[in-house]
């Protein structure tokens, strides 16, 4: 009998350890025991997500763990998990949002304001949605730099004096990736439906030893050890601003783009009524607050105050910066990382 009950004891106490192990796991993949919902790719150090999550736990009590994906792992992890869906609500860049919608992971939702966000910018259904908007550009450690000039143009990275010293996402799984990549393209006379300039000028710079990372690389520009990442101006800006760093923000002479990021209701997600009060409150006036106080292009132009925009480059500059079909940007996004894949990686 002592054995047996010592038996069922160790089995008790092994499958205990066994839930544990799975609940941690679960944590580093995003999700969370204690959570009240579940965003996947909200990571602190992006677009001031860490200030909007403690928000959100203060405004509506619900607590969300932060989760560091990038759009195209978001997308993969949405797939795999369609027939038991772990997340609540997705973040990512649009033409990730928009295939979310066709493969039929994500559901409609209207959330409050709705109707001020800007036709173009939103699945008429409201399977997904924009909620802000960066600029492509170079953000540059000054200090890193080593006495040479901040770089003006894409052909000036290219020079042999910055070999080893620039920076950009992996752009066949990160959104800012493939977002840097319809800039180079569409700079150097490319389009939508031909991505050779981009594959060229990819090819080319892996002559100055690249390096790619797959996740945001915020912190390692801020220390130098990237002096140069091709990213988005409201990282820049929040660098300069509120971390002090010595930095600059560059809008290349040849041209980039403007993109947005969006956020859709995962489908049949546990938790809905809180996916719906959290995609309500970063489209409420406090939540676009936020984004606009973290130097992001809030989707409801009415949060954007004249002290944060005096902080931005100048009008001029931003002129340089396009829009482009952000349908036609998710349907070739696929080609595009097979040309990458094969002809460049």
């Amino acid at each position: 009998m002592f054995f047996k009950i010592l038996g069922e004891s160790l089995m008790s106490v092994f499958k205990k350890v066994i839930k544990l192990t799975v609940l941690s796991l679960g944590l580093s993949a995003g999700t969370s025991y204690a959570a009240d919902a579940i965003c996947y790719n909200c990571p602190p150090e992006w677009a001031n997500w860490g200030g909007q999550l403690e928000l959100i736990k203060k405004d509506l009590g619900i607590s969300i763990p932060m989760d560091n994906k990038n759009s195209g792992q978001t997308l993969s992890q949405l797939v795999a998990e369609q027939n038991s869906p772990v997340a609540d609500v997705a973040y990512y860049g649009v033409s990730f949002g928009i295939k979310a919608a066709k493969i039929g992971v994500v559901e409609a939702y209207k959330p409050k304001n709705w109707d001020k966000i800007p036709t173009g910018l939103k699945d008429p259904d409201g399977k997904w949605f924009a909620i802000h908007s960066g600029t492509i550009g170079f953000f540059v450690n000054k200090d890193a730099l080593d006495g040479r000039p901040v770089p003006q143009s894409w052909n000036d990275l290219l020079k042999p004096e910055y070999k080893g010293m620039v920076a950009y996402l992996d752009p066949t799984s990160a959104f800012v990736g493939y977002a840097s990549a319809v800039a180079i393209n569409q700079s150097f006379g490319g389009s939508l439906s031909d991505f050779t300039p981009a594959i060229s000028y990819f090819k080319e710079l892996s002559n100055n030893r690249p390096i790619v990372p797959k996740q945001t690389a915020y912190a390692r520009v801020i220390s130098g050890e990237i002096p140069i990442l091709l990213d988005y101006d409201f990282n820049a800006y929040r660098a300069k601003y509120k971390d002090g760093a010595n930095v600059a923000f560059v809008i290349p002479k040849e041209g980039s783009v403007v993109v947005p990021y969006v956020m859709s209701a995962v489908k049949n997600s546990p938790n809905p009524k809180n996916a719906h009060k959290i995609l309500d409150f970063v489209l409420s006036d406090k939540g676009q607050a936020v984004w606009a106080e973290a130097f992001l292009r809030p989707v409801i132009s009415s949060a954007m105050t004249p002290e944060i925009e005096a902080k931005f480059l100048p009008a001029t500059d931003y002129e340089r910066a396009k829009t482009v079909d952000f349908g036609k940007m998710a349907e070739v996004q696929s080609g595009f990382a097979e040309r990458y894949l094969n002809e460049v990686r």
